[in-house]
């Protein structure tokens, strides 16, 4: 994932509402937005080539997603673990057991940002920001490829996107997906610095990413409602940005 809006605790039919656009080479193989027949506890889309997920939720309302942290020039592991697999760790293991694992073996991944959570609380950590964990406060929370609520123009125009969504009198979850497909890049002097270069800075700058190579495969959707049902609404995209697949998923906590 990379690019995420969380609103957490802030609304009370919705106390939860991730809406979240996941990057990737257009060549890595990757499985939509479904229940694993192999793990059917676990519900989300599943990366082929290394086994792990950006965004997962299960039957008990467990919920967890992954940003990448763009670091050129920051020493990396020798022989880094996925990060993919810390989703499936927030979900699967013991909340006692993911905290130690994070704390213990950090330096095993390359950079990254989880979030993850259940009923009342939800948390964040990242190997490159924090020495510890943190439990998230209720509101809304932007994350992209660096640390939580950092003000890149593409966080806050999609912050403001947002507001603006849960501002009106009866908003309807599928208009989200506009507000995800915004592909208009920043201006070159709003944009961050994070050493890859102009060009790219341009290229990575828009909330959707249009490119042959590398951009935006999926918009996706993970709400909660005050009667305890969960759903997940995934929409996949080619190299030319068409939509080619379409998820619902919901469930009963």
């Amino acid at each position: 994932m990379c690019l995420l809006a969380l609103a957490w605790q802030q609304h009370p039919d919705l106390p939860l509402l991730l809406a979240a656009n996941r990057d990737e080479f257009h060549k890595r193989p990757t499985r939509p937005a479904a229940i694993w027949p192999e793990e059917p506890d676990l519900i989300g889309g599943k990366d082929l080539e290394a086994g792990g997920s950006w965004l997962l939720a299960n039957y008990q309302g467990r919920w967890a997603t992954l940003t990448n942290v763009r670091e050129v020039g920051h020493p990396q592991p020798t022989n880094p673990r996925s990060r993919g697999e810390l989703v499936r760790l927030a979900i699967e293991a013991p909340l006692a057991e993911v905290k130690d694992h994070l704390l213990a073996r950090q330096q095993g991944y390359a950079g990254f940002n989880l979030i993850w959570g259940q009923d009342q609380e939800a948390w964040h950590f990242s190997n490159r920001n924090h020495k510890t964990i943190q439990k998230l406060e209720p509101g809304l929370h932007l994350l992209s490829n660096a640390d939580l609520n950092t003000p890149w123009p593409k966080t806050e125009k999609l912050r403001l996107a947002i507001q603006s969504w849960f501002e009106q009198e009866s908003p309807k979850l599928e208009e989200l997906f506009a507000k995800l497909a915004d592909s208009n890049p920043a201006k070159d002097e709003d944009l961050p610095a994070t050493g890859v270069g102009l060009e790219w800075e341009r290229f990575l700058s828009p909330i959707f990413i249009r490119g042959n190579n590398y951009g935006t495969r999926a918009s996706t959707l993970l709400w909660l409602e005050k009667s305890r049902r969960m759903h997940l609404w995934e929409r996949s995209f080619n190299a030319k940005a068409e939509t080619c697949n379409e998820q619902k998923l919901d469930w009963q906590l």
